[in-house]
């Protein structure tokens, strides 16, 4: 008998033969056996062997010949691409008892056991745990790996899930918040930060439900000094006004919390997310129907305490909190920018969404994931839900530009309640997150990818009782208070303006008056009039005009600096312009908007244009600007003090012609300046030394000390030495009256900022008759000499000059005295202006309005002297 393996002598070599040999086409009678036979011939095969076996190994062999010939048969015909289901595969599937047939061994089928009920499941469980630590007890097995309880008690990691099957047996839902409560994280957890950066921890969910946890301890828990709750007097008001936004101290919230304070400056974009819903529940607290007036409360950070320039914004500071100062110079309109968008799909009517919109991705669906369908797609405007959006521009504040450079600006995004939270003209800060956003204008004109950078405003507060460079510590104010307790103070800031600069005591007067400024008031009948103080400042070449303006300019508060030639009318005032975003037409402040609430500073103003001129016309007097271009009408503030300076027609006054044939200026405009200082370099020649000393004294006290003792040394002899000692004598001897006793720069910047916003005078017992006495006399000599028009502006400056001394000394009311000076400031303004054969006329006959009357430390002193003598002649 052959051996049944030569019936397969394929079996053993195909995987050998190559696959082409196996795909050719076969006739209907082919045989499979026969095919691989003839495909694969093995010549050295094994030899057979002859092998007695019984009737049952020998079937076995057969039928395992079988299957893997049939195997193989399946293998050629799916590699030929032949149908599978052959003549007999149902042989295949017979059944074999002997094969499926399992042992009986340790299986009893005959018993009838039924469900254990959980009683007995447990304590079947326990027996065999009791069984388990016997046998781990035996085998030495260590008490950390034994189930259940030890005798001490104390819970091992088996014994916590048995005790809380038990408590969800009493309780399923009480078993389910505990679950979530222990999925929460503690404070100490928080800070260990187990991802890659920031934004990712703060992702998950515990480290979520861990932050609401603890800001919302922090808004209902943290109380003042006096242990009153902070946050729910907040929320009471925030109610009472139906306001959405909460306004939260990022220093208090820092002392408490200090960890949430780190994710907010860090991750501000998904804290605030979170802080958002813990707010508004906690609103709900207080008002439960308060989600019928507001759909969300959002919450605004303040105090935060490092504050950045615009210039200093780099990448590092990018999705993170930063906060910032500026002016707004251009503002947008107000646009519905979409939240959460819903889409319905044309072809099978189905509704998807919502999806979030981002502030510079815009959402785009592919598919629909009901019909999956490519479009096209329509919005649901019924159930999209939109916002509030705004852009500004905010540029930084004019005296924190350093020297030479020009200012920078970023655009502001806003949305929600902050929309109109700020004007072209005012200064803010905001406090907001620094984005990127892409801008394919930006990227084109560079060539390579390149972002813009945006700022999106989570807060802003008005600049008004806050200085651009620093605030005012208790220790200024103490200083500022006992400086205006100085009985010559106002003569102490008069001096102390440009001390640098000789003489024109009358120029910084006037200067220092519309630094001060007057008080500005609003009638019955909404009329404006207006408290700043404008200067002009006429005269010859080389006599310190420029000077005494760049010296404002860097001691105002707030000073805008422009040139006649370099300014224009809509540089002045407010320009129109394309937004390149929007392609609308939107305002721009010029020069007079952005120096609201301070100065602004014209150099060369007779260079100026005669149209240019007669656009501030509304400035100076009003202080408002009209806009009615490009469809957009509209009035911009401009309250600032202006202070001019111009030089006379032909380069020199000339004093045997009225003032208005001096200057190519009109009558309006000439009007509306309160005072008028004209300069002339006359010569004197004791005058002319003074001032030579003055200039050398000043130069030689700028030089560095080692350069002053490095010209001592160098020194050529005794008698030089002797005479420029002499000299400096002098010249010390000469200044020393003006030098003493001058305020420092920074503190006379503190001084008039404090005053600006602390002290508003009012008019007390003022000699009303010897006011409409001079106002009369001076439109009569106006009138009779042809110089320029004296008008009631000129009455409404005595009095804003009168309370501009009364600021000064930091007082409540102006007193009669404040009022003598203001009448001699304007009547040496006006005589000034005179020609010089109807000068000496008028001094004399306004004499009378400007004798010096004693003040209260003269009469006290004429008192005292008084009863001396009278003491003596009793003694």
């Amino acid at each position: 008998m052959s051996s049944p393996l030569r019936n397969n002598p394929s079996s053993a070599n195909r995987g050998a033969a190559p696959r082409s040999g196996l795909k050719r086409s076969r006739g209907v009678g082919d045989d499979v056996s026969s095919v691989a036979a003839a495909s694969s011939p093995m010549p050295s095969s094994p030899p057979a062997f002859n092998i007695a076996h019984g009737g049952d190994d020998d079937d076995e062999i057969e039928d395992e010949a079988e299957i893997q010939d049939d195997i193989d048969d399946i293998d050629e015909m799916a590699e030929d691409d032949v149908d599978l289901f052959r003549e007999g595969f149902e042989q295949d599937y017979r059944e074999r008892d002997v094969n499926d047939t399992y042992e009986g061994l340790d299986i009893d089928d005959e018993g009838d056991y039924g469900d254990l009920d959980l009683g007995a499941r447990r304590r079947l469980e326990a027996q065999l745990n009791r069984r388990d630590r016997e046998v781990a007890r035996r085998q030495r097995i260590p008490a950390a790996f034994l189930p259940g309880e030890d005798e001490d008690g104390d819970l091992d990691l088996t014994a916590q899930p048995r005790r809380r099957r038990h408590r969800y047996d009493e309780d399923p839902d009480e078993v389910m918040d505990a679950d979530i409560m222990e999925e929460e994280l503690s404070l100490e957890a928080l800070r260990d930060v187990k991802s890659s950066n920031i934004t990712e921890w703060v992702s998950q969910t515990n480290v979520q439900r861990s932050v609401k946890r603890e800001f919302k301890s922090f808004l209902t828990e943290y109380t003042d000094e006096n242990g009153l709750s902070v946050y729910g007097n907040r929320i009471r008001t925030l109610g009472e006004i139906n306001a959405e936004s909460l306004e939260v101290s990022y220093t208090e919230l820092a002392s408490e919390k200090a960890i949430l304070a780190f994710f907010l400056a860090n991750a501000p974009t998904e804290i605030l997310k979170l802080f958002d819903e813990v707010a508004m529940d906690v609103v709900l607290l207080h008002y439960p129907d308060y989600e019928r007036i507001h759909a969300e409360i959002h919450v605004r950070i303040y105090d935060l305490p490092l504050n950045y320039t615009l210039r200093q914004l780099r990448q590092q500071h990018l999705n993170s909190l930063v906060r910032v100062s500026g002016v707004v110079t251009r503002r947008t309109g107000v646009f519905p920018q979409l939240k959460y968008v819903k889409f319905d799909c044309t072809k099978c009517g189905v509704t998807l969404g919502p999806f979030q919109q981002e502030s510079n991705v815009e959402v785009k669906i592919t598919y629909c994931q009901n019909c999956q369908s490519r479009g096209p797609f329509t919005l649901n405007s019924e159930k999209t839900v939109y916002r509030n959006y705004q852009k500004l521009t905010l540029q930084e504040s004019p005296g924190t530009v350093p020297a030479g450079r020009l200012p920078r600006h970023r655009e502001v995004i806003l949305l929600w309640d902050l929309i109109d939270k700020a004007k072209p003209g005012e200064e803010i800060e905001v406090t907001g997150i620094y984005r990127n956003n892409y801008d394919a204008q930006l990227n084109n004109r560079n060539g390579f990818p390149v972002f813009a950078t945006i700022l999106e405003a989570n807060n802003i507060v008005k600049v008004h009782d806050q200085l651009a460079g620093f605030r005012l510590t208790e220790e200024d104010e103490q200083e500022i208070r006992k400086l205006s307790k100085d009985p010559q103070i106002v003569d102490k800031i008069i001096n102390s303006i440009a001390p640098s600069i000789y003489g024109h005591t009358d120029i910084k007067t006037a200067v220092a008056l519309s630094l001060f400024g007057g008080v500005a008031k609003v009638t019955k009948g909404s009329h404006h009039i207006r408290g700043d103080i404008n200067v002009l400042l006429l005269g010859d070449p080389g006599t310190a005009k420029s000077q005494v303006l760049k010296y404002v300019e860097k001691t105002a508060h707030r000073a805008v600096f422009a040139t006649g030639k370099g300014a224009s009318a809509v540089g002045l005032t407010a320009s129109v312009r394309r937004d390149p975003l929007t392609s609308e037409w939107t305002l721009e402040g010029g020069a007079l908007v952005l120096a609201d609430r301070g100065t602004c500073l014209i150099d060369e103003f007779d260079k100026m244009n005669d149209q240019d001129r007669t656009s501030i016309h509304e400035a100076m007097e009003q202080q408002t600007i009209s806009i009615s271009k490009a469809g957009i009408v509209t009035t911009l503030q401009a309250r600032c003090g202006i202070i001019a300076a111009a030089n006379p027609i032909g380069g020199r006054y000339n004093s045997t012609i009225p003032f208005s044939a001096n200057v190519e200026l009109t009558e309006p405009i000439l009007s509306r300046f309160d005072i008028l200082c004209v300069v002339r370099d006359t010569v004197d020649p004791s005058e002319d030394e003074r001032l030579a000393r003055f200039i050398v004294g000043s130069h030689s006290r700028s030089h560095p000390s080692s350069n002053t003792q490095k010209l001592a040394d160098d020194s050529m002899d005794v008698d030089a030495d002797t005479q420029a000692t002499e000299t400096q004598a002098t010249a010390k001897s000469s200044t020393a009256p003006a030098q003493e006793g001058l305020i420092p720069q920074e503190l006379l910047r503190k001084y008039i900022l404090w005053a600006r916003e602390h002290c508003s005078p009012k008019l007390g017992n003022m000699d009303e008759d010897k006011i409409a006495r001079l106002f009369a006399d001076m439109r009569r000599e106006s009138m009779a000499t042809g110089a320029y028009p004296i008008t009631v502006r000129h009455l409404e400056a005595i009095i804003r000059i009168s309370e501009g001394f009364c600021r000064m000394r930091l007082a409540d009311y102006v007193t009669s005295h404040d009022i003598d000076r203001a009448i001699a400031v304007t009547i040496e303004s006006f005589v000034g202006s005179q020609k010089v054969s109807c000068k000496k006329a008028l001094a004399r006959a306004f004499a009378k309005y400007t004798l010096a009357r004693p003040n209260a430390a003269q009469r006290r002193s004429g008192a005292a002297a008084r009863g001396g003598r009278t003491a003596a002649v009793v003694a």
